[in-house]
């Protein structure tokens, strides 16, 4: 802020120095040659940086906006110039609130074409599931920089598997998607986490509550055939994150059956492959009772080996 430190005036003499403040900034910048330039009471030339963007609030938002955005890099000297001049001209506030992200980095630096270290959006859709993408993002605070590495990714991809068998459960169980009537406290504790500065990291975590309960009820219906958990219980807790996963944008689509799903077994048919796998077992046949116990899957028949050589069996 010292005149004359950009090397830009001649702060010598300070007879011959153009600022009369070291604070001062340009408004205006006298045209170069072949440089565009207008008229104006101080010659020809062109808008100084700054005030290209409060001439362009004023103009078509007004004296007083509510949000202002930007990068981090631009506090100073844009958005604090910024203020500087709008409000010495209104006597108003330029902005009610500011958001400033923070950097984008790749494994450590930051993302620029000079280093040729960025990454394209279609490039990483290509390489990561887009909702696990939208999870990397989501978890990281806006304020603070944004580095993009493999290991990052790939922890958050398994964390996505987390919500989407979550978000797939209540589909198997039957559960039709509706307005939540039963909040049991996610929906409040989720909106005071992100009211507070899109804290989206606090949301999550109470999706990721509620996301590990019902996988782990996924689990023992897989493994022993039923919930510990009452269906009936289980559907509000499953409709609370599809609701509140539905905020951030993170869904699922259930798959549809296939054709040999639509066709389903009956129970003696079951019984009949179930006979088949048990007798290729016997014979140690393993990779023919793998191929039954994988068409069965397919079909939606999950089996559950007890000892003994018993064998149960549930429709998922």
């Amino acid at each position: 802020m010292q005149a004359g430190a950009s090397g830009r005036v001649d702060a010598v003499d300070s007879e011959n120095t153009i600022k009369k403040d070291p604070f001062d900034f340009a408004l205006w910048k006298a045209a170069k040659p072949e440089e565009p330039a207008w008229k104006s009471p101080w010659g020809p030339g062109r808008p100084g940086w700054h005030i290209e963007c409060s001439a362009m609030v004023r103009d078509r938002l007004g004296e007083t906006i509510d949000l202002h955005v930007g990068g981090s890099d631009l506090i100073f000297p844009h958005h604090e110039n910024e203020i500087a001049q709008s409000e010495a001209a209104t006597g108003k506030l330029l902005a009610r609130y500011w958001l400033h992200n923070g950097m984008v980095r790749v494994e450590g630096e930051k993302m620029s074409k000079s280093l040729g270290n960025f990454i394209t959006i279609r490039d990483l859709l290509a390489k990561y599931d887009p909702m696990a993408v939208r999870l990397f993002i989501l978890q990281a605070n806006y304020r603070k920089p944004l580095d993009f590495t493999d290991d990052a990714l790939q922890a958050t991809t398994n964390g996505w598997q987390t919500l989407k068998e979550a978000l797939l459960f209540g589909y198997q169980l039957g559960f039709i998607p509706k307005a939540v009537s039963k909040d049991n406290g996610h929906a409040q504790r989720f909106q005071e986490a992100v009211d507070r500065d899109f804290n989206f990291a606090g949301g999550l975590a109470v999706l990721f509550e509620i996301a590990k309960e019902l996988r782990r009820e996924r689990n023992i219906l897989v493994h022993e055939g039923k919930t510990v958990v009452p269906p009936r219980e289980l559907e509000p807790l499953w409709q609370n994150l599809l609701e509140l996963a539905g905020v951030l944008g993170l869904a699922v689509q259930p798959e549809a059956p296939t054709t040999s799903e639509t066709a389903e077994l009956s129970d003696a048919e079951i019984e009949t492959l179930i006979q088949q796998r048990t007798a290729a077992r016997q014979a140690k046949n393993f990779a023919e009772g793998d191929r039954l116990r994988d068409e069965l899957k397919v079909q939606g028949i999950t089996l559950i080996d007890q000892p003994g050589g018993i064998t149960k069996w549930h429709r998922e």
